[in-house]
């Protein structure tokens, strides 16, 4: 084959350049895909990198203003009551009357409710009438004695005087002593039937509900209708109880303290309250007691604690936090360095101890090292956290230092 042959069979046709070049065409718009796909993407990262995280934050407090400053130990807990009672009627009876409301003061030996008392007031009636007959019965006995042992007598008489046979006077002895022996009988039957009677006055009594002790009514379990039993019979339409009292001198608190500080804790020693409701009231306390008993799933000791103070503020199951003091009030004034913040707000990242402040909407990362002290659901950071300082409180994973966010109310 020719040069000029080989020209010709490289040389592209009119109608092949056509097709070729129709191709072409299509190729701006694949590329325009790829390029929105692209800025797509990039407008969703660039969003959730910019996505304010929802964050629940806390003012770090100074050491020396926190109510626990200079305290060796701090633990929570609940007020507790050592004396109340659920009261109920001693018998089953429909309640008549029910004379409590919640948060009425009540004395020993108040009435506190009635119950439909006609069945045993016809009951005790019964008792009381059977005792007089069985008294009557004895009351006559004894005068049919004091006849026959007469009579027995004179026969005995007359029967040394042979007026009368031995006969005749054996018989009046034996009918004196039968007498007698029914006498004993009816006095044992007179004092049967005083029992009945004493049982159903105790009865009747019981339809009367009184306060076992002064103190204050917290709940109110029932109303006028319904039916009343010491037992739980009857399902749910009968009540176990009208309603519970306590005895507001017997407040004090229970504290769980951790098995790993509990010998910091000794019988007797100083301690300073301050209830959940009132965070400014400083109440004067002391340990009572420290219960010989662990609890496995948290790890804690209760501690008794007695509240030197009493107030009507205080009621059963506020929340309180205690602070153990070493030394007494003494103790309280030299308070540690630095500031306290929730423990949740301190986290691990990249191995270290580290809280988030939040300022300027964003969060700031920053390294800290807590205090080995305890101080209950508080921890003390000396230095790298200032006062007033918001800090996020159980950050999420996805916060970083720089993080914008916004904070949720309570």
């Amino acid at each position: 084959m020719s040069n000029s042959d080989l020209l010709k069979e490289l040389r592209i046709e009119r109608h092949q350049r056509e097709e070729h070049g129709g191709g072409t065409g299509r190729w701006p718009w694949i590329v325009a895909g790829v390029l929105i796909v692209l800025a797509a993407g990039a407008g969703v990262w660039w969003l959730l990198a910019h996505k304010a995280i929802p964050v629940r934050i806390a003012t770090a407090v100074a050491a020396a203003n926190d109510p626990g400053a200079g305290a060796v130990l701090q633990a929570t807990g609940y007020v507790t009551a050592r004396r109340q009672a659920t009261v109920s009627a001693q018998i089953t009876g429909t309640l008549t009357e029910v004379l409590i409301e919640e948060g009425d003061h009540v004395k020993k030996d108040q009435v506190l409710a009635r119950l439909d008392d006609s069945a045993y007031k016809a009951a005790l009636d019964t008792a009381a009438a059977q005792a007089k007959a069985a008294h009557a019965l004895v009351a006559q006995y004894q005068s049919e004695l004091a006849q026959n042992l007469r009579d027995a007598a004179r026969d005995e008489t007359l029967a040394r005087q042979g007026l009368v046979s031995r006969q005749t006077a054996e018989q009046a002895r034996t009918l004196a002593d039968s007498t007698r022996a029914q006498l004993v009988s009816q006095e044992k039957q007179a004092l049967a039937a005083d029992a009945n009677t004493v049982q159903a006055q105790v009865n009747f009594d019981y339809c009367v509900v009184r306060a076992p002790f002064d103190g204050v009514i917290t709940t109110k379990d029932a109303q006028v209708g319904e039916i009343i039993s010491p037992f739980s019979a009857g399902g749910g339409f009968t009540r176990t109880g009208i309603g519970t009292i306590v005895d507001m001198d017997s407040l004090e608190v229970d504290v769980d303290v951790n098995e790993a500080y509990i010998g910091r804790v000794t019988p007797k020693m100083a301690a300073e309250a301050v209830l959940d409701a009132y965070p400014d009231w400083k109440i004067p306390a002391h340990v009572i007691a420290i219960v010989p008993a662990a609890d496995r799933g948290k790890a804690t000791v209760k501690v008794r604690v007695a509240l030197e103070r009493k107030d009507a503020r205080i009621v059963p199951d506020m929340g309180v936090r205690v602070s153990f003091l070493e030394n007494g009030s003494v103790a309280a004034t030299q308070g540690p360095k630095g500031v306290f913040v929730p423990a949740k707000a301190i986290v691990e990242r990249d191995g270290r101890s580290s809280v988030f402040i939040v300022a300027d909407g964003k969060a700031r990362r920053q390294s800290v090292q807590p205090s080995a002290q305890d101080f209950g659901d508080k921890r003390l950071i000396p230095a790298f956290v200032d006062a007033g300082d918001n800090v996020v409180v159980s950050p999420p994973d996805d916060l970083h230092d720089g993080s914008p966010v916004t904070v949720q109310t309570q």
